[in-house]
């Protein structure tokens, strides 16, 4: 069977972060992205779930609105954690 080489520039910080989980993880980057192209593949697209989660946001009227709002979330977590 004929080999083929797959080339994409990233980020160096994205690389040195991938090295380093590959080698965390006993294989190489070369392996990791032949074990992804091989899952990708068998599975007919991503071997994972994808999607954009569509949220509807309203902006606050105000800085003071978003303060306020802050405010309440954080006691409101504060006081979950501590019960």
């Amino acid at each position: 069977m004929a080999t083929v080489q797959i080339a994409t520039r990233i980020d160096e910080g994205q690389s040195r972060k991938f090295r380093a989980i590959t080698k965390a993880l006993g294989t190489t980057p070369s392996d990791a992205l032949r074990m992804f192209i091989a899952s990708f593949n068998a599975e007919g697209g991503f071997p994972y779930e994808t999607k954009v989660k569509r949220v509807d946001i309203e902006a606050f009227e105000s800085e003071a609105d978003a303060t306020a709002f802050a405010t309440r979330f954080s006691r409101r977590v504060i006081d979950e954690d501590i019960t």
